[in-house]
């Protein structure tokens, strides 16, 4: 139920249509509402106010007809201008960006301010009657009319905010800006946020593995599980691990968690195995596939390597003969360099997972630095090799990385990427820029290997800044 509902509150908020509905609703209350506040005061109490005078049943007409034509009219100008914006950033960036531009909040709010301005304004309209069309009794909701003027103003003002919003969001630099915030809040929210505790000690519990999940078991005893398979085909958007966690506890389970969140399902796969297969009945699968919340496109509510190939996909397309920009390149591979250094700094989780009382529950696939230095750094390698610029930060990026790693696993992979740039550079880069290269790899791989090497990269200019 709860990744259902996650789920739902994801395309929610990134759909263009449920901000604009919402504001359209509280416009349409809120005719009713001053309208009826109107028919019960009058419009007696507007004597007392030099600045507010009672309209005729023509002009209050003229007015709402006036500022109701109008905000129709920018509302389809402003939908209009949200598309090319989409249309361009989906070219340019890779559609699967688009998420992004339909979720922003700000446009969202534009259309629907124009859009709920106008509903306003024309149930409004229709309860203004003059004397003659009502047998000798005209209406005319003043203080309905005074609130649609104030909504025409900030109608206006919105649309001076659309105006710049627009051209400012799809800045690449403020493009991968919002992606790169995503992904250091998204690291900051899962770690050090795990499925049930880690285990106190790691080898005792991995001996407690049931013999079906081991790698030794033969095909008898490999056998002995009870497989929860997928309901639907798609990508897995949200894992509920509360859920998956209070399933196995109550019901003396060890489950293994197949896949991952924004991993692809296909309908039938084994989603969940469970361990005694006697203990797991209907009820129970039925409660693990509702913890799963599988869609047809990934999410990054818990994906964090969407985040990371939305910004390896922004640096590829920039690195691409194509495009030949560089420098866009190198601003994802900061922000990459920022949520590496940020995840190198983290205590990250077992793939054995234990209740409170120390028994071992899940055996999951959690996010490993290595797994994302491959998916950031490893993907990127081949494209920053072919370019001088790209390259040197590259290396730097793996510098600054480096400073908040204290593991020497860690540091070993960060070397193998350096070797990696510079075995790739050597065919795709010749002369001076291959020198300094090799020259940037050189410092790279000496200052690691050096117990301070903390201090080397700091000390040294080549780091101070970034500078490529």
């Amino acid at each position: 139920m709860k990744a259902g509902l996650l789920r739902l509150a994801d395309y929610l908020g990134s759909s263009y249509w449920f901000v604009p509905t919402i504001m359209a609703i509280g416009a349409v209350l809120l005719a009713i509402g001053m309208v009826t506040l109107d028919a019960t005061l009058g419009s007696s109490w507007m004597g007392g106010y030099a600045w507010v005078y009672a309209s005729h049943p023509d002009g209050a007409r003229q007015v709402l007809s006036s500022v109701g034509g109008s905000m129709i009219t920018v509302a389809g100008t402003v939908f209009s201008v949200t598309i090319a914006a989409v249309v361009y950033a989906s070219g340019q960036y890779g559609p699967r960006l688009l998420t992004n531009f339909m979720r922003d909040r700000g446009n969202q709010v534009t259309l629907g301010t124009f859009i709920a301005t106008f509903l306003y304004c024309l149930l409004v309209l229709r309860t203004i009657r003059s004397a003659e069309e009502s047998g000798g009794y005209g209406f005319v909701p003043n203080l309905a009319l005074l609130v649609g003027v104030l909504l025409a103003l900030c109608s206006i003002a919105v649309l001076i905010y659309f105006i710049h919003h627009v051209p400012s969001k799809i800045h690449i630099n403020s493009v991968i800006e919002d992606v790169g915030d995503r992904l250091l809040r998204g690291i900051d929210d899962r770690f050090p946020r795990f499925i049930g505790e880690a285990p106190g000690d790691h080898d005792s519990t991995a001996e407690k593995l049931p013999a079906t999940f081991r790698d030794t078991a033969d095909a008898a005893v490999g056998a002995d599980r009870f497989v929860v398979t997928a309901k639907d085909t798609g990508y897995i958007q949200f894992l509920d691990d509360e859920t998956v966690m209070r399933v196995a506890r109550e019901n003396g389970l060890v489950l293994r968690l197949q896949y991952q969140p924004g991993d692809f399902v296909h309908i039938g796969r084994a989603l969940v195995e469970a361990w005694p297969p006697g203990r797991c009945d209907d009820k129970c699968a039925d409660a693990l596939r509702d913890a799963v919340a599988i869609g047809s496109r990934r999410s990054a509510l818990q994906d964090l390597r969407f985040l990371v190939d939305e910004l390896v996909e922004i640096a590829a397309r920039a690195l691409s003969p194509g495009v030949n920009d560089p420098f866009t390149a190198v601003t994802c591979l900061d922000w990459l360099s920022a949520a590496l250094s940020d995840l190198a700094g983290r205590s990250l989780p077992s793939h054995l997972r234990v209740d409170d009382d120390g028994a071992l529950r899940v055996i999951a696939h959690p996010v490993t630095f290595a797994s994302l230095m491959d998916r950031s750094f490893g993907a990127l390698a081949q494209y920053c090799a072919a370019d001088m610029v790209a390259a040197l930060r590259y290396l730097n990026a793996l510098g600054e990385v480096s400073l908040d790693c204290d593991e020497p696993d860690r540091l070993a992979t960060i070397r193998a990427y350096a070797d990696k740039l510079e075995e790739l550079a050597n065919d795709g880069l010749k002369g001076f820029n291959l020198r300094r290269v090799r020259h940037r790899a050189d410092e790279l791989r000496a200052a690691l290997a050096e117990p301070d090497y903390k201090r080397r990269l700091r000390d040294g200019t080549a780091w101070l800044a970034g500078t490529a």
